[in-house]
């Protein structure tokens, strides 16, 4: 008989990831734990399978020497062998420490060194090479098992060996250890270290952020009571086990709730795997929701005139009621008879085509998602959320609860959390998810955990009104307005800069105001969008410089400044954020011109000075200004760009007052 997913939720507060384990496989042993797809076809391990497995694992890991607190490296794809050997190493008290399967050999040495790793699992040929390429800057790295034997039937390294030697040599020590490993889970305690995940490092050297068996648990535990998830979930595995999302989506939330964790047969066949599946619980990053609707649109470009004009018209019907739906507010008879019919011969299908039509809760964060794309999901009936959280969180700190999800806010504080302001509008969280410390570094530890238990996020915000959770930029980034009428309001580029990129004909923003009486802006168009734009109206133009230079162009973005101006003001404590004045630069922002960072961050210092004269004109009250640019071409020559850049003003609006 299945057990309660209540009862599960309860225990994983207090329990291990491998006392979980045997709870499932106790009360639940021929129930699916794990599917991996193997050359087209779907194989299941049940959690009795699972937890034999794991025991043999474990006892091969003893056998091997591995003591509690030990570290373990895990590096792959989701695998469920790899998952195995992270319980196995979990059930002696040791800690895995899974790292980015696409990180180059080199990435790898410092968390080794820094974790004094000794023990290494990893799926195939390619981490295998890694690892034995920097075993020379790791000599303590003795031991190195791996999933897939394919390619290493002839490396005779010292310490290597497949997971099928380890599980043979393990079944061996536990007939002559009964009992060992049984009783080292009999041990283990929701305090003892589970895990860590290292930080990018994008500011240093990354930082070891230590979880807990309680802190990861509890955090999982409350996202599922908060989502209703029982024990009849799917979901799909697709996101690198590395990084703490994917790791509390499929190994915690997984371990207590006892649903079923599918792996993908590779990369290239996520999306087909993603039909198969019909996966009830979902989580990617916007990018992800953006290509699949970008597939979408390209089949419809294809499709027959009947089809494309059906399907305008649905989706035209679904942004104007759908989301009104989806949120259980009223809406006509007729509108939600003509919906039905919609549902049935388009949004129904369209569902089906993307692999969501069993979505139950479907999730995104990490970067800002815009309101058009949350829109179009929702308004189809995917009940597509944002949350809130971070690798030293435990990631759940605020979700949006059904019937509540908004395009610019990242939901309420879940159970557990309490949220408060610092005087520079920093978010400082409480939560029984957070980290125990970054291992080795009491000096970062402490610069972001206070003596009274509050975490430094780093992230500026608010709570609006009705109790959700606004991010407007990181806090060293958020400034205030100076002199003027909006003296001593705040002031958030990176808040204002999303939304205008939010608009399919705006590639870059860059946002002036800090210490300033009025915002400004530089504005990148989109060559492609504005291109097809300006070709539907016959409007010739000689390239970038020409094309964003004409009248037209100018009047089109300022329309998209001035929609974005409107829903500022609707934000009293973000309404003197509104963009006064503004410019259509006449090159792009470019990495090679030190003006955008390798992963696309505007550099916003960097610019404000290459472009001062254009900065001193905006505040200046001029109406155009002349600008030369030495630039570097994609076949590395140099040369200049120049053009006269009209500066146009924006009508702004007054804030909203909101009633007490």
């Amino acid at each position: 008989m299945r057990a309660s997913p209540l009862e599960g939720l309860v225990l994983s507060a207090t329990a291990t990831f491998p006392q979980q384990l045997l709870r499932h496989a106790a009360e639940r042993p021929q129930a699916p734990a794990l599917r991996i797809k193997e050359y087209g076809i779907w194989q299941t391990t049940g959690w009795q399978a699972l937890a034999h497995q794991v025991q043999a694992l474990a006892g091969g890991l003893a056998e091997a020497g591995l003591q509690r607190g030990d570290h373990v490296v895990v590096i792959g794809e989701n695998r469920p062998r790899l998952y195995a050997a992270m319980l196995a190493t979990q059930a002696l008290g040791g800690i895995p420490v899974p790292l980015y399967q696409d990180a180059v050999a080199a990435e790898f040495v410092f968390p080794i060194q820094n974790a004094e790793v000794r023990f290494a699992v990893v799926e195939d040929q390619e981490q295998v090479d890694k690892l034995l390429e920097i075993r020379g800057e790791c000599p303590q790295l003795a031991r190195i098992w791996y999933d897939e034997p394919r390619g290493l039937r002839k490396y005779e390294e010292p310490g290597l060996a497949s997971l099928d030697a380890l599980i043979a040599a393990g079944q061996a020590w536990n007939a002559a250890h009964p009992g060992h490993v049984d009783g080292e889970i009999a041990r283990g305690r929701a305090d003892d270290v589970a895990a860590m995940f290292f930080t990018s490092g994008t500011t240093g050297k990354p930082k070891g952020v230590v979880h807990t068996h309680a802190t990861l648990a509890d955090r999982a535990a409350a996202g599922a009571r908060f989502d209703r998830l029982t024990a009849d979930e799917d979901i799909l595995a697709y996101l690198p086990p590395a990084w703490i999302g994917q790791n509390i989506f499929s190994y915690a939330q997984w371990l207590a709730c006892g649903y079923t964790v599918n792996c993908p047969e590779s990369s290239a066949t996520v999306m087909i795997d993603l039909k198969e599946i019909g996966p009830t619980y979902y989580f990617a990053p916007p990018r992800v929701f953006e290509g699949l609707l970008t597939s979408v649109m390209i089949r419809m470009e294809d499709a027959s005139r009947l089809k494309r004009w059906m399907f305008h018209r649905a989706m035209d019907l679904a942004r104007r009621v759908g989301p009104d739906i989806m949120d259980g507010r009223p809406v006509g008879a007729l509108d939600r008879l003509k919906y039905a019919l919609g549902n049935l011969f388009v949004y129904g299908p369209l569902r089906n085509t993307l692999g969501f039509s069993r979505v139950r809760v479907a999730y995104t964060a990490g970067e800002a998602i815009g309101p058009d794309l949350f829109t179009f999901y929702r308004s189809i009936g995917i009940n597509l959320k944002q949350l809130y959280g971070s690798t030293e969180t435990a990631v759940f700190v605020c979700l949006q609860p059904d019937h509540e999800a908004k395009a610019d806010t990242v939901g309420v504080p879940i159970e557990g959390v309490e949220i408060r302001l610092a005087d520079n509008g920093e978010i400082l969280v409480k939560s029984p998810g957070l980290l125990r410390e970054y291992y080795k570094n009491p000096e970062a530890t402490a610069e972001v955990l206070t003596n009274d238990g509050w975490y430094h996020t780093g992230d500026a915000g608010f709570l609006d009104a009705g109790g959700h959770l606004k991010i407007i930029d990181r806090a060293k980034d958020v400034g205030r307005l100076q002199g003027g009428p909006h003296d001593g309001a705040m002031f958030a580029p990176k808040y204002v800069e999303n939304k205008l990129k939010f608009f399919p004909f705006i590639k870059e923003a860059v946002a002036f105001g800090d210490r300033r009486e009025k915002v400004c802006a530089f504005i990148n168009i989109d060559f492609e969008a504005v291109g097809n734009w300006a070709e539907k109206r016959n409007l010739p133009y000689a390239g970038y410089t020409d094309l964003a230079g004409k009248p037209e162009v100018c009047t089109l973005i300022r329309e998209c400044v001035e929609k974005v101006n409107a829903d500022l003001a609707q934000d009293e404590k973000l309404a003197g954020s509104q963009i006064s004045r503004f410019l259509v630069l006449h090159k792009e922002l470019d990495a090679d011109d030190g003006e955008l960072t390798r992963t696309r961050k505007v550099r916003r210092g960097y610019i404000g000075e290459r472009y001062q004269v254009l900065v001193d004109a905006l505040y200046g009250g001029k109406a155009e200004q002349y600008v030369e640019t030495a630039v570097k071409f994609e076949d590395g020559r140099s040369g200049m760009v120049s053009a006269t850049l009209k500066i146009l003003d924006a009508k702004t609006f007054p804030a909203v007052r909101r009633a007490a």
